[in-house]
């Protein structure tokens, strides 16, 4: 991933955060983001698909200042989000998945 134009069916919005660059062969994957469906490819994690349409992940709860998540390692708190069921998850090392509706509390800070 760059921050180029994408060049495949599975878009990085302009002001994501993510842009994929050739990507070919992975299968999309509808999932829902605060009520909007979204698309990301098989194989993505809930950051990277959050991400490629969205300049930040949510916004802290301690600051109010928005989180992109980039640990990357499961240790900081930055990349948790929720279902809309409420079961809570790491963006980073979860895999998104066909159906799942996802809240991340990113439209309004807390």
């Amino acid at each position: 991933m760059k921050s180029t134009a994408d060049t495949a069916g599975a878009t990085g919005k302009p002001g994501a955060l993510l842009h994929r660059v050739a990507e070919r062969g992975r299968k999309p994957v509808s999932f829902v983001l605060n009520g909007q469906a979204l698309t990301a490819l098989a194989g993505d994690t809930v950051l990277t698909a959050v991400l490629t349409h969205s300049a930040q992940l949510r916004f802290s709860e301690f600051s109010g200042e928005p989180r992109a998540g980039f640990c990357m390692m499961g240790a900081c708190q930055d990349c948790w989000v929720a279902t809309e069921s409420g079961q809570r998850m790491r963006a980073c090392g979860t895999f998104v998945e066909e159906g799942m509706r996802l809240v991340t509390g990113a439209e309004a800070p807390v």
